[in-house]
């Protein structure tokens, strides 16, 4: 498993975040997904060799909610 997050745009309530969090943990390949509305961000757990970040990115975005992935910090 891999973690990996993205900055989300676009969430204005709770209920945003409830929608692209279920969404997401849904997709095959994301064994957990948690959504925050301050600051926008999802955080998943992945399977790298099933899903990728991009892919990811991607579903995110076709819900409405522009996304990109988070640089990593040390």
């Amino acid at each position: 498993m891999k973690t990996l997050s993205f900055n989300v745009s676009g969430m204005s309530c709770g209920g945003c975040t409830s929608s692209v969090q279920k969404a997401l943990n849904q997709i095959d390949g994301i064994s957990r997904a948690e959504v925050t509305l301050r600051p926008g961000v999802a955080t998943v757990d992945s399977d790298p060799e099933r899903i990728t970040s991009a892919q990811i990115e991607a579903a995110i975005t076709r819900l409405g909610y522009p996304a990109t992935a988070r640089t990593p910090t040390a």
